[in-house]
């Protein structure tokens, strides 16, 4: 990635219309040359970004009754096993919470029961607590510490189009903070292509309502 048109196509954002609420910032990767019916072309990754991402991230934790005071001191919202059930037979309450969070941390020794109270609502929606994301923890772990390090994780996933999209700051970040996390993201992206660069087409950066602006 070329460093001098990475910082004009930041700069030529920021100086591009703003509206009356705080927009983010979106880093879309376009890619080529791949069969995304092929499992080694599929891309997911979850990264720490270097620099605030631009907002909040919410989490929901899924847990047992000797992880609910830390879950209830710690997350924006819980359930612990008891409630699964219920949940599960009430799918729109499974869809609701999907709605309102953006991570789902699980208990290791209740990943069966959660893969069968909440798998085929929040599995399509990639919602599920992941290993990769570190999502899936042990009943001694540190929620606080997992609930921080999920406050600057992105998730970049291209399983069923060869796009790849997510948050990278707003309208209030730095240029150079969001020139640190675009590289960061793709250098990591074309570590994770079968082909590297050959697989990238196009990059661009946008705010949420604004028109893109081409890196690559």
């Amino acid at each position: 990635m070329d460093e001098k048109k990475l910082k004009e196509s930041v700069s030529k954002l920021h100086e591009s219309n703003k509206r009356n609420f705080k927009q983010t910032v979106d880093l879309v990767i376009n890619l080529k040359g791949l069969d995304l019916k092929k499992p080694e072309h599929q891309i997911e990754l979850f990264l720490q970004l270097p620099k605030y991402k631009g907002k909040k991230s919410k989490v929901c934790a899924l847990v047992g009754p000797e992880m609910g005071d830390q879950a209830k001191s710690v997350m924006d919202a819980f359930l612990l096993l008891p409630d699964f059930d219920r949940y599960a037979q009430e799918k729109k309450l499974i869809r609701k919470l999907a709605r309102e969070n953006d991570f789902f941390v699980g208990q290791a020794t209740l990943m069966p029961k959660i893969a069968t109270s909440f798998g085929r609502v929040l599995g399509p929606k990639g919602k599920m607590p992941n290993p990769k994301s570190g999502c899936i923890v042990p009943p001694n772990a540190n929620l606080k510490i997992v609930y921080e390090k999920l406050q600057s994780t992105v998730k970049i996933s291209g399983k069923k189009a060869p796009i790849l999209q997510t948050t990278i700051g707003n309208e209030e970040s730095k240029e150079e903070d969001l020139m640190d996390n675009i590289k960061h993201i793709y250098n990591n992206v074309v570590n994770a292509l079968p082909q590297g660069e050959h697989n990238i087409k196009s990059v661009f950066i946008k705010y949420t309502m604004g028109k893109p602006i081409k890196i690559v």
